[in-house]
């Protein structure tokens, strides 16, 4: 039997490569596992050697200790793997492909799978709808930054790429279809953004810089984005974004003296409950953007929210923060007939056509977000790096596949 070695998430601030059982087709008990999980057997589920797996904004949430994770949770729910064993349920899916994993575990078969709302599965976390890979209280699916790992409902949930060595060519691209930027692009989606649009993201992390990438690609007129961090503000500009920074006085202000109003179209909050208030050494203030991107948001117009909002936050500012409940104006929002999308992006809904736009050179995805390629020991630097403010999309590289990669 082969090894494996994962990331695991170890105390508030720390994370380290330890080894870990290779995956077998059935959830064994371990950090965070439902207990209803134990021994559940997955003959429709396949093992796949990782080739590309990245850190998420979500996971730092984690790793900040501002949720409830256990230690020695295994982390890591951007997963692009070739498959090396299948179950025996496994019809269409063959051993060798190569294939993108939504971070979302779906079985195919309840409701809200067949309604097309992968996000919130019914059949696959016991505690609530919806699961991830390696993230709490999502059932417990061992997480994929490691070498190995198992995926559940493989005919379902697996895009399988067409060509597997133009796969590998494009790998650096093709791993942001797990999460970001399927999720930047429902949240450009969810807010109304199309042809002439003009458009604002809260928030120039990976998912923001998705996000403003995503508007691009539907044919934005003017997209602007929004942060506190110079560096990454210079990344958004660097692929065409205008770029406000949110510490040098009012947001209204700052857009009117872009776009000639001090509203926009569309709005997308890609920063979440991890928010601070706007200017110079502002503290946190988690409902901040939500009420920020209402009031530059035009009457009749949408907010998409990718951004990562919790009901559990141990380290929330108030009592009202910490078990999220949030101080919204929403009787500005009601005033002003604004529309609102939340929750997990439903990744099926998009990942093909994202694939396609990315297989034809219509989109430069790891470009926009500065992926930057590090070994799977270098996980613990990445994460440390990442929390302060990197410019960065790490992704890892445990079995090599990204050796020789960098971004087009």
């Amino acid at each position: 039997m082969s090894s494996n070695r994962a990331v695991a998430y170890i105390r508030p601030g720390t994370v380290e490569v330890r080894s870990i059982d290779y995956p077998k087709l059935e959830l064994q008990d371990g950090p965070g596992v439902a207990p209803e999980n134990i021994g559940r057997k997955c003959p429709h589920g396949v093992i796949l050697k990782i080739l590309a797996t990245n850190i998420c904004g979500s996971d730092q949430h984690m790793v900040r200790g501002r949720t409830t994770a256990p230690e020695g949770l295994v982390l890591g729910h951007e997963i692009t793997g070739e498959v090396v064993e299948k179950g025996p349920d496994v019809e269409f899916i063959e051993v060798g492909d190569v294939v993108s994993v939504p971070f979302n575990i779906a079985c195919g078969r309840c409701r809200n799978c067949k309604e097309g709302q992968t996000g919130i599965c019914l059949n696959v976390n016991p505690a609530r709808p919806g699961a991830a890979y390696g993230y709490v209280d999502m059932g417990g699916w061992v997480g994929g930054q490691a070498e190995y790992v198992m995926i559940p409902y493989a005919d379902f949930n697996l895009l399988k790429f067409p060509d597997p060595d133009q796969a590998r060519e494009k790998l650096l691209d093709l791993t942001m279809l797990s999460d970001i930027f399927p999720t930047g692009f429902h949240g450009a989606v969810t807010a109304g953004t199309g042809v002439g649009s003009t458009v604002y993201v809260a928030g120039a992390g990976p998912v923001g810089l998705a996000a403003a990438a995503s508007a691009l690609l539907l044919g934005a007129a003017v997209v602007i984005v929004g942060d506190l961090n110079p560096e990454r503000l210079a990344q958004a500009r660097a692929f065409g974004c205008e770029t406000v920074d949110v510490s040098q006085g009012s947001v209204e202000d700052q857009i009117a003296q872009i776009l000639g109003v001090p509203e926009v179209d569309a709005a997308v909050d890609a920063v979440g409950f991890e928010a601070r208030a706007h200017g110079p050494d502002a503290g946190e203030a988690p409902a901040t953007v939500l009420n920020s991107v209402m009031g530059i948001t035009r009457a009749g117009g949408a907010v998409g929210i990718p951004g990562l909002y919790v009901t559990d936050d141990p380290g929330g500012v108030d009592d009202d923060a910490r078990s999220g409940t949030l101080k919204m104006r929403l009787g500005l929002g009601w005033a002003k007939s604004l529309a609102f999308t939340t929750g997990q992006c439903p990744v099926m809904r998009y990942h093909r056509g994202l694939m396609n736009a990315i297989l034809n050179d219509r989109v430069q995805i790891a470009k926009a977000v500065n992926a930057t390629v590090i070994g799977l020991d270098d996980a613990p630097r990445g994460y440390a790096e990442f929390d302060q403010g990197a410019a960065r999309k790490y992704v890892l590289n445990p079995n090599g596949a990204l050796d020789d990669a960098q971004a087009a």
